[in-house]
C-alpha cells in the first residue's frame, strides 16, 4: 500500500545505516587480501578469468570444477605466481549433497567464505520441440539448481557469519532471445537466476550483498557456436566477441569493497549486443 506524506515523515529505528569501514582509496577498495573467494565452473573460460583476478588483486580462491582437471594445475599456478592460496576441488553442483559437503570442507579449511560465485553452467542450444526430457532436466540441474543450491547452502555459511556477498553468473540470454540459434530451455534457466538473485538480494538485506553478471559472447567453449557466430559478429556493436580478460575486472569490482553500496543488480557486458 503506497504512503501518504505524513506516513514517510516517520523516523524508522535503525535507519540510515552507517557507512562501510571500508578505504576511501579506490585502488585500495579493488584489493582482495585475505578474503577467501569461491568460484564455480573454474576450471576454464569465464570462471578460470574470474579465478585469476581474484588471484590478481590478492585473494584466496577455491576453485570448483566438475570434469575438468587441468583446474588442479591451474591452482597450483595461481598460488605459487602471486602468492595466495589457491585450491581446487571437484564438485557436481547439480548434486546437493556434494554442495553441501564442499561448502563445508571450504569453511572448515579457510574458516570463512566472503565471496561465492555461482559461476558454473551448461547448454544444450536445441529447439523445444527437439529437444528431450532428460536434456531439459540436465540443462536445468546445472543451471538452475545449481546455482539454488550453491546460494541456499553458501547463505547458510553468509547468515552466520553476518557478511557474505554472492555473484550469479547469468546471461545476456535472460534477456532476449537469441537468433539464429533457438534455445527456450537455456535462456529461460538464466531468466530464472537472473530474477532469483534480485529476490535473494532482498531477502539477504541484513547480512550480505547479491548481483548479477549477464555476459555476451565470449571467445570461450560456451562461446558462439559456429552457426551462430557471424550474425555474432554482426549483432555486437563492438563487431566481435568478448575476450575473458575484458570480465574478470567487473567480477573483482563485484566481489570487491568497490561495490558495497551495490546489490540487486544485473549487470550486462556483451559488446552491445542487446541494443535496440
Amino acid at each position: 500500500m503506497s504512503m501518504n506524506v505524513q506516513d514517510c515523515g516517520v523516523v524508522r529505528e535503525g535507519f540510515p545505516r552507517p557507512f562501510p569501514n571500508t578505504p576511501s582509496n579506490a585502488v585500495e577498495q579493488f584489493k582482495m587480501t585475505g578474503k577467501v573467494v569461491v568460484v564455480t565452473g573454474a576450471g576454464d573460460g569465464i570462471g578460470l578469468a574470474v579465478a585469476e583476478g581474484i588471484a590478481e588483486a590478492g585473494g584466496n580462491v577455491v576453485m570448483w570444477y566438475n570434469s575438468n582437471e587441468a583446474a588442479v594445475q591451474r591452482a597450483a599456478k595461481l598460488s605459487q605466481t602471486h602468492g595466495i592460496t589457491a585450491t581446487a576441488y571437484q564438485v557436481d553442483v547439480s548434486d546437493v549433497d556434494q554442495v553441501i559437503a564442499t561448502i563445508s570442507k571450504t569453511v572448515n579449511e579457510f574458516g570463512k567464505i566472503d565471496v561465492f560465485v555461482a559461476n558454473a553452467g551448461m547448454a544444450i542450444s536445441k529447439p523445444i520441440l527437439e529437444m528431450t526430457v532428460e536434456e531439459y532436466r540436465k540443462v536445468m540441474s546445472v543451471n538452475a539448481d545449481g546455482v539454488l543450491f550453491c546460494a541456499k547452502y553458501a547463505g547458510e555459511v553468509f547468515k552466520r557469519q553476518g557478511f557474505g556477498n554472492l555473484i550469479i553468473t547469468s546471461s545476456m540470454s535472460a534477456h532476449i532471445v537469441n537468433v539464429p540459434t533457438d534455445q527456450p530451455v537455456y535462456n529461460g534457466s538464466k531468466a530464472f537466476v537472473t530474477h532469483f538473485g534480485k529476490s535473494l538480494a532482498r531477502e539477504w538485506r541484513e547480512f550480505a550483498r547479491v548481483n548479477i553478471v549477464s555476459p555476451g559472447f565470449f571467445d570461450t567453449k560456451l562461446g558462439a557456436s559456429p552457426l551462430a557466430i557471424n550474425e555474432a559478429y554482426r549483432m555486437s556493436a563492438l563487431g566481435r566477441q568478448g575476450h575473458v580478460k575484458e570480465i574478470k575486472g567487473l567480477y573483482l569490482y563485484l566481489a570487491s569493497d568497490a561495490s558495497t553500496y551495490m546489490t540487486g543488480s544485473d549487470i550486462l557486458i556483451d559488446g552491445g549486443y542487446v541494443l535496440p
